[in-house]
């Protein structure tokens, strides 16, 4: 399988051959940067963790040469950066028993070109090839343009393929902005209460962010906690952990629905629930 970069890596963990990896896959998620699949996708992860019929397949689509950088990593250079998010990311698909990891190696600027197609036609040939039931990617209402942009490529790309290809869903997950403020009945709900060790283990693989400057792994773990405390306030806690996520299926089963419109109109509806409580007790 050729990528649109000569840099792009095919990593199975267990080393079996890439052809079993791509057909043992139930559940893929595709993320920006080294560390994004293990924030956003972990439900997908521990669907699959130590189970002989699952598998997940990650994808890491840029280079995640511009992170930012202090303590020991504060006079790396973008390419020594690079080469480290590389080998931790690989370290994760170990430890979360991946079936597989593929890193697209691409820059930020590419992935933020809508005249460049590379990306998009990379995940078309991953899709295909391995036709996962789910597929786990950035919900369009983050704030980070690198991780819209991966979660626009991916919609286009599913949309650019046949219906038999096509999962059964596709989940816009969090990381630069989390999806509390969503009504509750647009929510996807994740129960990620299990395994929470494993949780901590795989952001914490990411020394060069953890100890670089930006603490994901207690944020992480918080986010999760705060999602299921806060989730229901008439209620006891029904997990210990809960992920959130934009359902993003509609948008492939029907390519005529707008991209814009479509994510503008869980704003909306959140604007009139939020008018809607104001107005019953003014």
């Amino acid at each position: 399988m050729k990528f649109g970069r000569n840099t792009a890596e095919f990593y199975v963990p267990d080393g079996k051959s890439v052809e079993e990896a791509l057909a043992r896959t139930t559940h893929m998620g595709i993320g920006a940067h080294p560390d994004d699949l293990e924030i956003m996708a972990y439900h997908g992860i521990l669907e699959c963790f130590r189970k002989k019929e699952k598998g997940f397949f990650g994808v890491v689509v840029t280079d995640g040469a511009g992170s930012p950088r202090d303590g020991i990593y504060a006079s790396y250079t973008d390419e020594e950066m690079r080469k480290i998010r590389k080998a931790e990311q690989k370290k994760a698909a170990v430890l979360g028993e991946y079936s597989a990891i593929v890193l697209l190696d691409y820059p930020s600027s590419v992935v933020k070109n809508p005249n460049d197609h590379g990306v998009k036609e990379d995940l078309k040939k991953l899709i295909a090839a391995t036709r996962p039931s789910y597929i786990y990617t950035h919900n369009l209402a983050d704030k980070h343009d690198t991780h819209v942009g991966v979660a626009v490529r991916t919609i286009q790309a599913l949309r650019e393929l046949p219906k038999d290809k096509h999962p059964q869903k596709v989940y816009g997950c969090e990381v630069w902005r989390d999806l509390d403020w969503m009504i509750d009945l647009d929510k996807v709900v994740f129960d990620v209460s299990d395994h929470e060790n494993l949780s901590v283990a795989l952001v914490s693989v990411f020394d060069s962010q953890v100890s670089g400057g930006k603490r994901y792994d207690l944020a992480t773990v918080g986010r999760r906690r705060a999602n299921a405390t806060y989730y229901e306030s008439h209620g006891t806690d029904i997990a210990t952990a809960m992920i959130y996520a934009m359902d993003l299926t509609p948008l492939i089963k029907n390519p005529q629905i707008d991209i814009i419109e479509y994510v503008s109109s869980y704003i909306d509806r959140f604007s009139q629930e939020v008018s809607a409580r104001i107005r019953k007790v003014l």
